[in-house]
C-alpha cells in the first residue's frame, strides 16, 4: 500500500508578496519582479539593523559608533585610521562622522592626534577602553547575525552570500 503524499504547505508570505499583489492588481503591465529582491533586500536591512541596534544597546553601544570602533579594530594594531579612511570603510558623511568622532572621543573609547607630515588630519586610534568595549560588542553583534540566518543552512548561507556579492559588485 502506498501513501499518499501531502502537498507542500503553502509558503508563509511577507510584506513584499503584499505589495507584489497590490501592484500586479493595480498596474499589472509592470513587471514587478526586481522589487521581490530589492524590496526585500531593503526591508530586511531595515530589520536587521534594527535587530542589530537593540543587541548593541545591551553592550552599551549604538550601531555605527561600533562600526567605526570596529573598523579601527580590524584594522589591526595600532588600531589607527584617518578619518579618510574610516569614512570610507563606514559610508559616513564627513559632518556625521566628525561626530561620531567626537562622541567616541567624549567616551574615552578612541584619542586622535595630528597625522606624521598632515598637522590638518586627526587620526583616530582606539584606547585601552575602546578595544574592551569593541571586543564585547562585537560578539553580541556577530550572535545577533547568527541568530539572523539560523533559518538557513550552511549551503543556503554560502549560496545567499555569493548572490548578494554579485549584486552588490553589479551596483555603481
Amino acid at each position: 500500500m502506498t501513501m499518499a503524499r501531502k502537498p507542500d504547505p503553502e509558503p508563509q508570505r511577507d510584506v513584499v508578496d503584499q505589495l507584489l499583489r497590490d501592484w500586479r492588481r493595480e498596474r499589472p503591465e509592470l513587471d514587478a519582479s526586481a522589487m521581490a529582491v530589492v524590496g526585500r533586500i531593503l526591508h530586511l536591512g531595515r530589520l536587521l539593523e534594527a535587530g542589530a541596534g537593540e543587541r548593541l544597546r545591551e553592550a552599551g553601544i549604538n550601531y555605527t559608533d561600533l562600526d567605526v570602533l570596529a573598523t579601527l579594530r580590524r584594522s589591526g594594531a595600532p588600531y589607527r585610521l584617518t578619518p579618510t579612511a574610516l569614512r570610507k570603510s563606514v559610508l559616513l558623511t564627513s559632518g556625521a562622522m566628525t561626530a561620531c568622532l567626537n562622541r567616541l572621543e567624549d567616551r574615552g573609547l578612541i584619542s586622535r592626534s595630528a597625522e606624521e607630515g598632515d598637522r590638518r588630519s586627526l587620526a583616530a586610534a582606539l584606547t585601552a577602553k575602546g578595544v574592551r568595549l569593541v571586543d564585547k560588542a562585537i560578539v553580541a553583534r556577530f550572535d545577533q547575525a547568527e541568530q539572523a540566518v539560523s533559518g538557513l543552512s550552511a549551503a543556503e548561507r554560502a549560496g545567499l552570500a555569493r548572490l548578494l556579492r554579485k549584486l552588490r559588485i553589479s551596483l555603481p
